[in-house]
């Protein structure tokens, strides 16, 4: 099925870190806002690594962004996708990039994902400059990667002086 891209990204003049996934779920797109399987483990990752509560609503999640000086988005602006699974996805486009770096002045960019790394130096590395750190996904079919595991590449990328970045 093609889909497109169903929301904006989140962004503020003070986002200096850029954090891309590849494209939202189904339980993403019902619920209108980045990471929305609960068995996602990315809003937990991200509460822990500032020390915060887990946000269970969408304007939480959104000022968790924005107060940590993050901005939010996919690589894929529109895709053929089956379900969920990043496997099943073909014939991507890539997001209109300029959109979030004449909102902010982007300093780090972090791909979610293996899917998310690769597209984005494929399509988008080319347009910033920039290269991206690919960190291990959040996603419940990312197993093999548990929450502690998670959390220190997680820390290490968005905190640089915590964690541990070696075994990105």
């Amino acid at each position: 099925m093609t889909a497109a891209h169903p929301f904006d990204p989140v962004v503020s003049p003070e986002s200096r870190i850029l954090i891309l996934g590849s494209f939202p779920s189904v339980k993403s797109r019902e619920q209108g806002f980045y990471y929305g399987h609960p068995q996602n483990r990315f809003w937990r990752v991200l509460a822990e690594v500032y020390g915060e509560p887990v946000p269970m609503t969408v304007p939480d999640r959104r000022a968790l962004i924005l107060r940590h000086g993050l901005a939010l988005w996919d690589v894929i602006a529109s895709c053929d996708i089956t379900g969920s699974s990043d496997a099943t996805v073909r014939n991507a486009a890539p997001v209109d990039i300029s959109r979030v770096l004449q909102a902010a002045d982007i300093q780090t960019i972090l791909c979610n994902g293996s899917l998310s790394g690769k597209l984005y130096a494929k399509y988008l590395q080319p347009i910033t400059g920039m290269p991206a750190a690919t960190l291990p996904s959040t996603s419940p079919a990312n197993a093999a990667w548990t929450l502690p595991r998670l959390l220190s590449v997680w820390r290490g990328a968005l905190i640089p002086d915590q964690g541990d970045t070696a075994h990105v």
